[in-house]
């Protein structure tokens, strides 16, 4: 059912834990299944220096964060940014179809963190 890179990715899982000075911190979920990711991103000038997660889902949600972060770790951001979830799921030699939608959750919080580093929030100037 699941290919050899998915074991392996689902039992011995890479940047598993967490950065304590974290660029961005991003919490994401998929009700549908239960799943839940909080992914760490250290950025420093426009590079992924380091990636670490914490998971609560199945095999195949543990397999695509620890390859997803795998992919971007020493990316620039641009290239983070084009990853997609067909090729977290090619480099893992492929998923089960239902297990497709897995690979969307860390690939999502990928691009939400960077995103959320890239235009952070207007700060309340009001006094």
């Amino acid at each position: 059912m699941y290919t050899e890179q998915v074991m392996d990715h689902f039992m011995n899982p890479r940047n598993i834990g967490v950065i304590e000075d974290a660029s961005v911190i991003i919490q994401v979920g998929d009700p549908t299944c239960g799943d839940s990711l909080l992914l760490f991103l250290k950025l420093e000038n426009d590079i992924v220096t380091d990636v670490k997660f914490k998971i609560k889902g199945c095999g195949a949600a543990i397999a695509t964060s620890s390859m997803t972060t795998e992919i971007v770790k020493g990316m620039r951001l641009e290239e983070a940014l084009a990853v997609t979830d067909e090729q977290v799921a090619e480099a893992l030699g492929g998923l089960p179809e239902e297990k497709i939608h897995c690979s969307s959750l860390a690939v999502g919080a990928v691009h939400a963190g960077i995103l959320r580093y890239l235009s952070p929030a207007e700060e309340d100037e009001t006094m």
